[in-house]
């Protein structure tokens, strides 16, 4: 009578279930350490490139800035109270107001810009087109655009004395002065909040035409 071997389960190889259990918890924990990994890799590079696109928006509006200041024109239109011809130009150390050749959607003709600051809200302008009467009502009605979020501004303006030295004043009204300045100096400052990861930026125009060709001003005064 023949014996039947049976087979021999000691050389079988196999997982148990207490490495299965440990390999599963490996790939999970690695997995998490990716996810997370990928996930601060994906949030640093959002938060630069949402302070590269702030920081590019803030160059393009100060160069549109620029450019307006330097087409600076002395605009004249009919006072119709006082019935005499006067130019438009307003400036003190925080809010301006002038017509310029220069136009943002590059409009024919002359445009009205004004900008001014908000405080803790930032520095907003304003554009209307130019004709040949006082724009400022039509700024009035304009909505202002926030262009630069979080920034002060202060302005002065450069004129000649009767003695030919160049002078900085704080205040320009082009219908006393009947001209413009000899150039105009912007500083945009960022606020407190801001100001540790921000520079203040600065802006010299100089206004090439200055004087109307037939409204002079009173260099007596």
């Amino acid at each position: 009578m023949s014996i039947r071997k049976l087979p021999d389960t000691r050389c079988r190889k196999g997982f148990t279930l207490i490495e299965v259990m440990l390999a599963l918890s490996l790939t999970a924990m690695l997995l998490g350490l990716l996810s997370t990994g990928v996930f601060v890799v994906a949030d640093d590079w959002n938060r630069n490139t949402d302070i590269f696109d702030q920081s590019l928006d803030e160059s393009l509006a100060i160069l549109q800035i620029d450019r307006a200041l330097h087409g600076a024109f002395p605009h004249s239109f009919t006072n119709r109270e006082l019935l005499s011809r006067q130019i438009y130009f307003t400036g003190t150390d925080d809010f301006i107001s002038w017509v310029t050749t220069a136009s943002p959607q590059r409009r024919p003709g002359l445009t009205a810009w004004e900008m001014f600051a908000v405080r803790d809200e930032g520095v907003y302008l304003k554009t209307v087109p130019a004709f040949s009467d006082d724009p400022s009502l039509r700024l009035e009605q304009a909505e202002a655009t926030l262009i630069l979020p979080g920034h002060d501004i202060e302005l002065s303006y450069l004129y000649e004395d009767l003695d030919e030295s160049l002078i900085w004043t704080q205040e320009w009204e082009g219908e006393e002065r009947l001209s413009l300045p000899l150039a105009i100096h912007v500083r945009f400052i960022p606020d407190e909040d801001q100001s540790a990861g921000s520079v203040d930026k600065e802006v010299l125009a100089r206004v090439r035409n200055n004087i109307h060709r037939s409204i002079r001003p009173n260099l007596n005064e």
